[in-house]
Parts: structure tokens; C-alpha cells; sequence
């Protein structure tokens, strides 16, 4: 009798810990590290993170291949990355969180900046291409899918033939930083959705807004 409950409380708490790995997400945000980067429109996904992290007082600490940080929302893990591998080798840091945090695939979210939505625009997407972005590029080839959920920030495409990657890793400018402030918030609120009312109704809400 004692054995049978012992294999009944261990299958138990085999059910309750995939619960629990069903309620954890990861959100990458994509960028390079170091200060000429700080302000640029490729690292967008910093900067969402970093606000996030402000909004709710989170700090983060760097671990293995990033900064990270926790956030605990209406009983959801949700845990923030930040990759310290620099934007092409992003996805290196993903994958290894992804596997020593055993978080399933369809909770992970990485934000990146996009220079064919305008600026400020947010588009949430289950899988796609990479679109040309190295960062993406990366994160596939190391998870060996292009099915994960990304969050698409635009940033615009006002730069001349041949100047894409000086747009890019250039500052923002006076107007879009008035702006900055609003959709920050806007993306916030997506993360927030996206941990806890799901990848439809968030592309619903938010989509395009």
C-alpha cells in the first residue's frame, strides 16, 4: 500500500512541475553590449527590457552568455535576457536558457528591432524569417527552427542605399524619442499579455497599435 502511494505522490509531483514549466517564459531582447550601443535603434530589445526592469524595480545580473533578470506577474515566471554574446551570436544565449530553465519553446519571446515596419510599430508573429536580421539568423540556425514567437519593433527605414547597417547602429532621433516613452509602455503591456492571455489574443490587441 505505502508503494502505491508513493508512485501516486511522485507522479503527482511530476504533473505539478510541468505545470509550473508551462507558466515560465523567456523574453530575449535582442542588442550588443557596451556603451556605443546603449542608445541605438538595433538595440531595441534592450532598451524594452531595461524599461520593464525600471517599471517593476527588477535589477539584472550577469550569468552565462547574458544579463538576467525575474519577473514574477499573476503567477507566471517570467524570466528577461539580455545576450552579452553581441547581436549575431544571440543565439547561443537563447538556447542555452531556453535548455537550463526547461522552458518550452512556445514560451519563448525575443524582441528585435525591424526596419520594414515604421517606427514605433509593434508586430507579434509565431514564426517567420529572419528577414535578413543576423540576429535571427542566429537564434534559428541554434534552435533549428524558425518557429518562435518574435516581437517586432519598427524602427524605420530612413536611410539612404547602402547605409542600413549606420541606420541602424545609429542613436534615435529628437521626434522618435519624444515618442519612445509611449511605445515603451505599449510594449510592456505586450509582454505582459503575451505571458498570460496568450500568443492570439496579444497579436490581436496589439498588432499594428
Amino acid at each position: 500500500m505505502l508503494s502505491i502511494f508513493r508512485r501516486i505522490f511522485s507522479k503527482e509531483k511530476v504533473e505539478e512541475t510541468q505545470e509550473e514549466l508551462m507558466k515560465k517564459f523567456l523574453v530575449v531582447g535582442l542588442g550588443n553590449i557596451g556603451p556605443k550601443y546603449h542608445n541605438t535603434r538595433h538595440n531595441i530589445g534592450f532598451r524594452i527590457l531595461n524599461a520593464l526592469a525600471q517599471k517593476e524595480e527588477l535589477s539584472f545580473e550577469t550569468q552565462k552568455l547574458g544579463d538576467l533578470t525575474t519577473y514574477k506577474f499573476k503567477g507566471r515566471t517570467i524570466i528577461l535576457l539580455k545576450p552579452s554574446t553581441y547581436m549575431n551570436l544571440s543565439g547561443k544565449a537563447v538556447r542555452y536558457w531556453l535548455e537550463k530553465e526547461k522552458i518550452p519553446l512556445e514560451n519563448l519571446l525575443v524582441i528585435t528591432d525591424d526596419i520594414n515596419l515604421t517606427f514605433g510599430t509593434i508586430r507579434l508573429k509565431a514564426k517567420g524569417s529572419a528577414g535578413g536580421h543576423n540576429g535571427l539568423k542566429d537564434i534559428e540556425a541554434q534552435l533549428h527552427t524558425s518557429k518562435y514567437c518574435r516581437f517586432r519593433f519598427g524602427v524605420g527605414a530612413a536611410f539612404n542605399k547602402g547605409r542600413q547597417v549606420d541606420y541602424v547602429l545609429g542613436e534615435w532621433n529628437e521626434e522618435e524619442e519624444t515618442t519612445m516613452p509611449e511605445r515603451l509602455e505599449k510594449a510592456i503591456a505586450l509582454i505582459k499579455s503575451f505571458a498570460t492571455a496568450g500568443l492570439s489574443n496579444t497579436m490581436n490587441t496589439f498588432n499594428g497599435k
